[in-house]
């Protein structure tokens, strides 16, 4: 099948010619027609595998295809894409541009971290497709700047993020200034069944797309586990990056801190290093990101804010320097590699701590990671168990000006209780507000309430969160 059969027109098949892609990967072959038939759909694929062009190829065509008049003499926001990073946005926010070149077609990225001003100006001439974080986009509604009673159709990429309990509040918000009418079309690698559910309530009769079994790996990631004493990681991945001649290595820790313990540590070492996570400004977190990708440092130290969405050109290696908290999240960081038919390495370095979370990610995957030993490595078996302290401020996202949202004391891991997180959000009947209403969130959102004036994190919100997915929830500071 070529791209020529799925129905785009001349311009958006010229476009992707011009970036090189000549047949559709099975997720575009199974989500584009859904998309140019105008039913919500829910699709599920392994990450490198275009899941973003399997939405924003059909989505430029249905705009394209259906002109729109202006209001108030300027484009009306008829396309909104949510994400739950700022790096996801910015690379989103490209693939549309490039899609688009032929068409008159106006897009535009918007996420914390920077300047409102410019965003502000630029809405002002309107614009068709419009990318954004949550909270950022909240922002720009308060002051009256983007309108989205127009959206025609609303993207949630890596959907199952952007359901979790760490962003359903502002979701809400979101919802709440939406037409009832529009296509909802949600996308991501990894679904769990209570996401699955909870989405369901959103979409009206949605199609089910899934190009591979459902919170799976690729099969081009060769993955081993090499266990190892926690005070001895450093000193193994020093060896392998070193003895292996490894030229680009992501590496995933698990807190701010230990990312940027780790990067010195390696500096230090010999080996160039940077780290990105949520409390760094958006100026360093694109540097680090740019110096990584040209080669100008060997390894990019992160917490999960890269697990989603980065697309790095034939990134050979990804190293969990600690295993995440939530076994689904491990198959988006290992996601990283192994992308658009490329091979790659994944390799956890799994100390005592961690012999649970190692198992919760085994039986997600159905299956037992090999393992690999290096001599002189082997764990010291009088070590006990030590609790792991989880990263993420229960505050939920980082404030704008770097400093911790308030209510962010640090949370120590400990799953939730069925009474607590898990029903956060549900009490009050359909969480989606009958889709397009107003909002029942607690804070009043959308029924005139005032707004809080407390600072806000950088997905727009000033208020606690409660943690979710699965029985834990991810360490990821967010957006």
């Amino acid at each position: 099948m070529s791209f020529d059969s799925l129905g785009l027109s001349a311009e958006i098949l010229r476009a992707v010619e011009e970036q090189g892609y000549r047949d559709p990967t099975p997720i575009q072959q199974q989500a584009i027609p859904v998309v140019l038939a105008g039913r919500d759909l829910m699709a599920c694929a392994q990450t490198g595998t275009g899941k973003t062009a399997g939405f924003t190829l059909p989505l430029l065509q249905i705009l394209d295809s259906q002109k729109a008049a202006p209001r108030s003499g300027r484009r009306p926001v008829r396309a909104l894409i949510l994400t739950p990073t700022r790096e996801l946005a910015a690379q989103i926010g490209e693939n549309v541009r490039d899609y688009s070149k032929h068409l008159n077609m106006r897009s535009l990225v918007v996420f914390g971290g920077v300047s409102i001003n410019p965003q502000m100006l630029k809405l002002r001439g309107g614009v068709d497709v419009l990318v954004a974080t949550p909270g950022r986009l909240l922002d720009l509604e308060h002051q009256r700047a983007v309108d989205l009673s127009t959206v025609e159709i609303l993207v949630l990429d890596e959907a199952d993020r952007m359901l979790d309990m760490g962003f359903i509040h502002d979701i809400r918000r979101v919802l709440s200034k939406l037409p009832a009418k529009r296509q909802n079309l949600m996308f991501s690698a990894t679904f769990s069944d209570d996401i699955k559910a909870l989405a369901s309530k959103m979409l009206v009769n949605p199609a089910y797309v899934e190009a591979a079994k459902r919170n799976t790996p690729s099969e081009l990631v060769d993955q081993s586990v090499h266990f190892v004493d926690r005070k001895r990681k450093r000193e193994l991945l020093s060896q392998m990056i070193g003895e292996g001649q490894w030229q680009q290595v992501l590496v995933f820790t698990r807190t701010k801190h230990g990312a940027n313990h780790l990067a010195e540590q390696l500096n230090k070492d010999g080996i160039t290093a940077s780290a990105i996570h949520g409390n760094k400004s958006q100026g360093a977190r694109t540097r680090a990101l740019d110096e990584f990708k040209n080669g100008k440092i060997r390894v990019l130290v992160a917490t999960d804010i890269a697990a989603r969405g980065l697309d790095i050109d034939h990134l050979p290696h990804v190293v969990n320097f600690e295993l995440p908290n939530v076994p689904e999240d491990y198959v988006h960081r290992i996601g990283r590699t192994g992308r658009a038919e490329c091979t790659g390495e994944a390799i956890s370095l799994v100390c005592v701590d961690e012999h649970k979370l190692l198992r919760d990610i085994e039986r997600l995957l159905k299956f037992e990671i090999k393992r690999i030993a290096l001599p002189g490595y082997e764990p010291d078996p009088s070590i006990k168990a030590e609790p792991i302290v989880n990263g993420r401020q229960s505050g939920g996202r980082q404030g704008q000006g770097g400093r911790p949202a308030q209510g962010g004391r640090q949370n120590a891991g400990a799953p939730r209780s069925s009474s607590g997180a898990q029903n956060a959000g549900r009490s009050e009947g359909s969480p989606w507000g009958n889709k397009g209403g107003k909002s029942s969130d607690s804070r009043g959102a959308g029924n005139g309430a005032p707004r809080s004036s407390k600072p806000r994190s950088e997905n727009g919100s000033s208020q606690k969160r409660a943690t979710y997915s699965g029985s834990r929830r991810s360490n990821t500071t967010g957006e």
